[in-house]
């Protein structure tokens, strides 16, 4: 069964937990790293479909996002952090909907 992970500080994550998603509260985006290589790992027994990853962490992480952007799963979704939205998630929805329909329909 496929599962759905949330890579983010503290207080982002702790209402996804609310929720029953798997929460991975990080201080650094080095530690987001490690836990996202560990995550998309292939040979692991819980596959994750969705992962949720805080806006802040996403310019360090981007050659490990990258790797998925072509690929259904994991879906590497960007979300705001408890400062409000960065535009990066807008912008990473626009470049996958122009990838996917040939055009920017937004």
């Amino acid at each position: 069964m496929y599962k759905i992970a949330v890579i983010g500080g503290p207080d982002t994550v702790i209402g996804f937990k609310a929720l029953g998603l798997d929460t991975f509260p990080v201080r650094e985006a080095a530690e987001a790293h490690e836990i996202f290589k560990r995550i998309t790992k292939p040979d692991q027994p819980d596959e994750y479909a969705i992962i949720y990853l805080e806006e802040n962490l996403a310019e360090a992480l981007k050659a490990d996002i990258d790797r998925f952007k072509d690929v259904p799963r994991p879906a590497v979704i960007l979300i705001p952090g408890k400062d409000g939205s960065l535009g990066l998630g807008q912008s990473a929805l626009q470049a996958a909907v122009e990838r996917a329909v040939g055009a920017n329909i937004l």
